[in-house]
This record gives C-alpha cells, structure tokens and sequence, in this order.
C-alpha cells in the first residue's frame, strides 16, 4: 500500500514530537547527574569554563587621515636583512628561500650567509 504525501509527513510529525519528549525525559537525567558531579566536586561555573566574560570596551573609531583611504592599512615594514649571498638577501623569517636552500645544499653553513 502506498502512502499519500499528507500521511508521511503527519508520521514524520508524530516521531519528531516522540522524539522531542524522550529527548526531554533524556535531558532530565543528564542534567541531574551533571549537578550530582558538580555538587560532589565543588566546581564553579568559572570551573567548567561557563563564567561570564566582562563585556568588552568598544574600540575607538579613529577618525581616517587625509589622502588615505578609511580601512587600507600600512604596508608592513621590511625586516632586517640577517642572511646574504651576494645580490640575495633573506631576513631569516618565513620559508627559506631558494638560494639560501641551494647554499646550504653545496655545502655552505649558515653562519657562512651571515649578513
């Protein structure tokens, strides 16, 4: 026998509603063994990480300089040069570059790059 598409969904509604109350009856007895533990081990809410964080203070909008677009940051500033091979250079921070990889593979130290 097939089912008509109202009768489906009329038994998909009557097992969510069975569903939601062994759910609830469910939570009931979780809730109750949390306080039994919490009650047993003397923990605070700050304990189980739930303490409210104090709000925090709105950042100040600062007003956009003129010439500059307001939300366009600086460009970062370039790091100290540590490694040299000639023309090459590398500030030792980031992946290695390859030069500096090819030096160390034909058998240089890294102290030989030292800028």
């Amino acid at each position: 026998m097939t089912k008509s598409l109202a009768q489906l969904n009329k038994q998909i509604a009557a097992l969510q509603a069975q569903a939601e109350a062994i759910k609830k009856k469910e939570a009931a007895g979780v809730i109750a063994r949390i306080r039994e533990a919490i009650a047993h081990y003397g923990l605070s809410a700050a304990d189980l990480g739930l303490a409210g964080k104090a709000p925090k203070a709105a950042k100040a909008v600062k007003a956009a300089k003129p010439g500059r677009k307001p939300g366009r940051k600086k460009a970062a500033k370039a790091g100290v040069v540590k490694y040299r091979d000639g023309a090459n250079t590398w500030t030792g921070h980031g992946r290695r570059p390859q030069w500096y990889v090819a030096a160390i593979a034909a058998g240089k130290k890294p102290e030989d790059l030292l800028a």
